[in-house]
């Protein structure tokens, strides 16, 4: 018996009243990666998400700040950094 394969005791154990087929280590192992990866990729596109979320959140912010401001270098300065912000990364933006 090879480190990754079952004991027909285990095989038995697992299988007794599911009424499912048992799948060997290697088959498990293969599911499990392909299950990391899909974790994987819903959570790195969740945090692009959210940055994208909190950048939009951070330029309108600035831009708030600048509708404070009178008419000027410093209301177009925030007004250019707030769009500066947001046009970081355009292709995220829909």
């Amino acid at each position: 018996m090879s480190k990754h394969e079952m004991s027909d005791f285990q095989k038995m154990f697992l299988s007794k009243g599911t009424g499912h087929n048992v799948f060997t280590q290697r088959e498990f192992d293969e599911a499990l990666a392909i299950a990391k990866a899909e974790i994987m990729a819903v959570a790195i596109q969740t945090t692009k998400q959210s940055i994208l979320i909190e950048r939009e959140a951070c330029a309108d912010l600035v831009d708030s700040l600048a509708d404070e401001e009178e008419e000027g270098e410093v209301c177009t300065a925030m007004r250019n950094a707030a769009n500066a912000v947001r046009d970081r990364l355009p292709h995220q933006r829909q």
